[in-house]
C-alpha cells in the first residue's frame, strides 16, 4: 500500500484544491484530511458521515467546591495562574500538569480528560474519507493526525485499496511530522515567492530527515517566473522531481466559490497541468492513473 501526503510549508498555496483534484483523478484509494486544525477538504468532497468518534486528549483540573476549603495551596503552586481567587479553573490557561491535584490537602481537585474534537469516517463520491475537527484552542493536533492516518490505513487494508491520499497540515511542526512519518511520498505544493521557496526548503529538509522521497509542483508559477526558476534550481540541486507548473487562472477561484473540484469544473490549462502532475505521482508510486 502506498501513501501520498500533500504538504506546503504554510497555508494558502492551493494544497487542498490540488488534493481535491487528486481525489477525483485517483482510483482505488482512501482519502484523508490531516489538516485537523483547519480542515476544509470536506467542502469539496461533500462527505456523508458514516461514523463519528470523540477525540480525547490531555486533562484539565476541576475543583469540587463542596470539598474545597479555600486554603490557597493550589493558587500558590499553579505556575500558569490558571486558578482564580474564587477557585475556578480557567480551561484555556490550565496546562493539565496535575500539580494542584497532587498537593491539594483535601483531595478537592480532579484531573478530568478533555474532549478536544471529533473524527469521522465518511462516504464521498470519490471514495471513503477520514477527517476530523479539532475544537477551538484545543491541543494534541499531532495525536489527532495520527488517528486520522491510522484509520485511513485500516480502511484501505480492510477494503483492499492500494493508495491513501492525505491532505496534510501547514508548517513543519508536530502535526506535519505526524502526517509524514512513514509515508511513501511527500508532494510539496509551493508558490513562486521568496517565502514559498523558504517554506518548501523547510518541508524538504524535514522529509529528508525522515528519509522520505519528495516531489514538488509550483502553483501560479507564471506570477513570478524568476522565483519559479529559483525553485526549479533548488529542486535540481536536491534531487526533487518538479512534476508540474500550474498557471494562475481565475477558474480556480470560480471553482472554489461553487465548491467544485477544479479538474471537474474546467478542462483548461490548470486542469491539464494537475492531471499531468497526478500522472507523474502515479508513476512514482506505481499505482494506476
Amino acid at each position: 500500500m502506498k501513501e501520498l501526503v500533500i504538504l506546503s510549508g504554510k497555508g494558502g498555496t492551493g494544497k487542498t484544491s490540488i488534493a481535491g483534484s487528486f481525489a477525483a483523478l485517483a482510483k482505488d484509494k482512501v482519502l484523508a484530511d490531516a489538516d485537523v486544525d483547519a480542515a476544509d477538504l470536506f467542502i469539496l468532497l461533500e462527505p456523508t458521515i458514516q461514523k463519528k468518534e470523540l477525540f480525547r486528549g490531555g486533562h484539565t483540573a476541576h475543583i469540587d467546591a463542596a470539598v474545597c476549603t479555600a486554603c490557597g495551596e493550589c493558587l500558590e503552586l499553579c505556575r500558569f495562574d490558571a486558578i482564580s481567587d474564587d477557585y475556578i479553573v480557567d480551561k484555556i490557561d490550565c496546562e493539565g500538569c496535575g500539580v494542584c491535584a497532587h498537593f491539594c490537602p483535601v483531595a478537592a481537585i480532579e484531573m478530568q480528560e478533555n474532549i478536544c474534537g471529533e473524527w469521522f469516517i465518511s462516504e464521498t463520491n470519490y471514495g471513503l474519507f477520514v477527517h476530523a475537527r479539532l475544537g477551538i484552542a484545543e491541543e494534541n493536533s499531532g495525536m489527532l493526525v495520527t488517528i486520522v492516518r491510522h484509520n485511513a490505513k485500516l480502511l484501505a487494508e480492510e477494503q483492499g485499496h492500494k493508495l491513501i491520499i492525505v491532505d496534510g497540515p501547514p508548517g513543519i511542526g508536530c502535526p506535519v511530522i505526524s502526517a509524514m512519518t512513514g509515508t511513501s511520498l511527500v508532494l510539496i505544493v509551493t508558490e513562486p515567492t521568496l517565502s514559498g521557496l523558504h517554506d518548501m526548503k523547510r518541508v524538504a529538509e524535514l522529509a529528508g530527515h525522515f528519509q522520505i522521497p519528495v516531489a514538488a509542483c509550483v502553483n501560479k508559477y507564471d506570477l513570478n517566473q524568476d522565483m519559479t526558476a529559483a525553485i526549479r534550481s533548488y529542486c535540481d540541486e536536491h534531487n526533487i522531481q518538479l512534476l508540474g507548473l500550474i498557471p494562475y487562472d481565475p477558474v480556480v477561484t470560480r471553482a472554489l466559490v461553487q465548491k467544485k473540484i477544479v479538474v471537474e469544473y474546467s478542462n483548461g490549462r490548470v486542469a491539464d497541468e494537475i492531471k499531468k502532475i497526478w500522472q507523474g505521482l502515479a508513476t512514482i508510486l506505481e499505482v494506476g492513473v
